[in-house]
């Protein structure tokens, strides 16, 4: 046996007795990488910080209470958005997938609205609801409805036509067509549409705090640039993105992978 498939083994052992290595695994080598760059310096230090201080900083700021602080905000914020988003995007798919008259009249409105990128409502936001919540919810709602809708929509028009047909034979009424045929039959896709519009909206709210924020982690990015912290640039860098991969890893994705199974989408 070769030293690598004596390594590759012992790897193999350690992921299966903790299975967080699978995740951490792939950063093992970015994190050397970072302090190896950072060690010789062929950055000045100011500008290019090693892991250790970015750690050091960030414990700094948890134990003064501003990155818990500015992390609460940021994810109330999107919490807020994301749910006006679903209860917007899920009722308008649901009628463009079940009416073709209804698709036929708004799936060119979805089309153009979609391809409006969330951030270029920025200025007309400003100049309608100032530097505050509310241009921030409405770039989340209208970032996390139309992934929601579409897919949506997609899902209602996926599921063969002689399932509801059979359920009306049968002497189901309308409602329950609706709530046993094509809400589980859409589901995978709506979870689908789900995990991405949250994705879609996590990126487009620290965009937008730190362009009109006044708190949040993109709001601290923004200030540590003004103060000339790279260091803390870093930081918020960081915690966007060990947070998303949390909520996507250990939420959404199982979520999906659940949805995906229960209604023979997938393999168990």
């Amino acid at each position: 046996m070769t030293a690598f498939e004596h390594l590759s083994g012992l790897w193999l052992r350690a992921v299966e007795r903790w299975p967080v290595l699978a995740t951490l695994g792939p950063f093992l080598p970015l994190l050397l990488l970072w302090w190896a760059v950072a060690a010789a310096e062929l950055f000045p230090p100011a500008f290019f910080p090693g892991p250790l201080e970015v750690a050091r900083r960030a414990v700094e700021l948890a134990s003064k209470g501003i990155l818990g602080a500015y992390l609460e905000d940021s994810l109330l914020r999107l919490v807020v958005g994301a749910l006006a988003g679903i209860a917007v995007g899920l009722p308008l798919g649901l009628l463009l997938g079940l009416s073709d008259r209804a698709h036929r009249a708004l799936w060119p409105l979805v089309l153009f609205f979609q391809a409006i990128g969330d951030i270029a409502w920025l200025p007309i936001l400003i100049v309608w609801f100032g530097f505050g919540l509310g241009t921030m919810t409405f770039v989340i709602v209208y970032t996390v409805m139309f992934p929601v809708l579409m897919n949506t929509a997609l899902g209602v028009r996926s599921i063969p036509e002689v399932l509801p047909r059979a359920a009306a034979s049968l002497g189901a009424s309308r409602l329950r067509i609706l709530l046993e045929v094509v809400l589980p039959g859409a589901l995978p896709n709506i979870i689908t549409g789900l995990r991405n519009g949250l994705g879609f909206g996590w990126r487009a709210l620290v965009a937008a705090e730190i362009i009109v924020g006044t708190s949040g982690i993109g709001f601290m990015m923004f200030d540590a640039r003004r103060a000339g912290s790279v260091t803390e640039v870093v930081v918020g860098l960081v915690v966007l993105g060990v947070v998303w991969s949390i909520v996507d890893s250990w939420i959404l994705a199982p979520l999906e992978k659940a949805t995906g199974e229960r209604w023979g989408l997938v393999a168990r």
